[in-house]
């Protein structure tokens, strides 16, 4: 099959497109001790059946998450985790994943809550490497420890806790709902196709708007749009603000740190945080205001 033609990351206007590489650009550095091929997906089985050569697996569930509460690794154990995947200070991380690099977005997400730099995303993700035939392996690289030193996570420059989402809306501050249109309307609980489990409300957190995270995305070649087709969405469509503090949110959020990525690196806003508690947590507490069409 021939892949559909996209336009160089170079010329697509992105404020930061030095964060996206391409398949090209992989393959070149495939034996690169210096890179550090990591794929994260929403199936946790899929890379055992086929992944770009030198990759390393990073496991949403077990790798990044509290076993007991619902909250992120501390510093030592997120140490440990790089040190394991052969990464050290110096080490360029290229993430990538399937569903359009959703998962994977969220892993860079995580990773920048503990300051880690020098991430960069593989555009259109497993999807674009399949389509353009290149060669995936069932066999598990093996890799040195790494010797990276990680710092506290951070949690105030790109994560929104509850209180603050409502201290954000109360202030009447832009709010983006990423999940599909019958989440936020209140139809569902869950994605279409997946079961409708996930809270005890439906709706949206008042003043939201609807962008559903795969909007970002062209859907033929599974590439990030281009910067204007960005804007028209986020600027033109939706009024929000370039300059003014926004927060994202979907059902866990791992949808709304897509959307965080394509705001903050590709359209270059400045003040972008991603609600991970998301849906599951506010359509579950008790007092949180929400609205239906």
């Amino acid at each position: 099959m021939t892949p559909a033609p996209i336009i160089p990351i170079a010329e697509r206007g992105y404020a930061h497109p030095e964060i996206l590489v391409d398949c090209d650009w992989v393959a070149a550095h495939r034996d690169d001790p210096s890179v550090r091929l990591l794929e994260s997906n929403e199936d946790l089985l899929l890379y055992d059946t086929g992944h770009i050569p030198g990759a390393i697996k990073i496991d949403w569930v077990d790798d990044l998450n509290d076993a007991i509460v619902r909250d992120y690794v501390d510093r030592e154990r997120f140490q440990e985790l790089l040190r394991s995947r052969g990464i050290n200070d110096d080490t360029t991380i290229v993430f990538y994943g399937d569903k359009n690099n959703w998962w994977a977005c969220y892993a860079m997400w995580v990773f920048q809550l503990f300051g880690v730099g020098n991430c960069r995303l593989l555009d259109g993700g497993r999807a674009r490497w399949i389509d353009e035939g290149r060669e995936l392996t069932t066999d598990v690289s093996s890799v040195a420890p790494g010797t990276i030193t990680v710092g506290e996570r951070q949690d105030g420059t790109i994560r929104a806790f509850r209180d603050e989402v409502m201290e954000h809306v109360q202030a009447g501050g832009g709010l983006v709902d990423v999940r599909s249109p019958e989440e936020f309307r209140g139809e569902r609980m869950h994605m279409p196709d997946y079961p409708n489990e996930g809270a005890l409300r439906g709706g949206h957190i008042p003043g939201a708007r609807n962008v559903p995270w795969a909007r970002a995305v062209d859907a033929e070649t599974h590439v990030f749009r281009t910067a204007e087709e960005l804007r028209a969405i986020y600027v033109g469509e939706q009024r929000l603000d370039p300059a003014a503090p926004v927060i994202v949110y979907c059902r866990i959020g791992e949808r709304s740190s897509h959307s965080w990525f394509a705001l903050t690196w590709l359209l270059g806003w400045r003040n972008v945080r991603n609600y991970d508690g998301s849906w599951t947590e506010w359509g579950n507490a008790v007092r949180t205001p929400i609205e239906r069409p």
